[in-house]
């Protein structure tokens, strides 16, 4: 998984999110922030991942997601992964 794709797919995502403002306020209410720090913050590992997580815990959301973006839901995981790899988050992947 390429770093820069890793990223993108996270900002996809939480693109999806903001469309939405059902999914994007239970989004909200899940990591207990809030817009104006949601804005601030948008780019930071922290949220990327944290919005990835969100996708992996609603299999539904994940699935609309994926076929929204035209992606496999597979690739999830792995952007996950390298995101915390590159923010010194995980563990070191092979």
């Amino acid at each position: 998984m390429d770093a820069d794709y890793a990223e993108t797919l996270a900002l996809q995502a939480l693109g999806f999110l903001a469309d939405d403002p059902e999914r994007l306020g239970r989004f909200l209410v899940l990591t207990g922030m809030g817009p104006a720090e949601l804005r601030e913050r948008a780019q930071t590992p922290q949220v990327l991942l944290a919005v990835l997580e969100h996708l992996m815990q609603d299999e539904g959301l994940l699935l609309v997601f994926a076929a929204s973006s035209g992606i496999a839901p597979e690739t999830i995981a792995p952007a996950h992964a390298k995101i915390e790899q590159m923010a010194g988050i995980g563990r070191a992947q092979d």
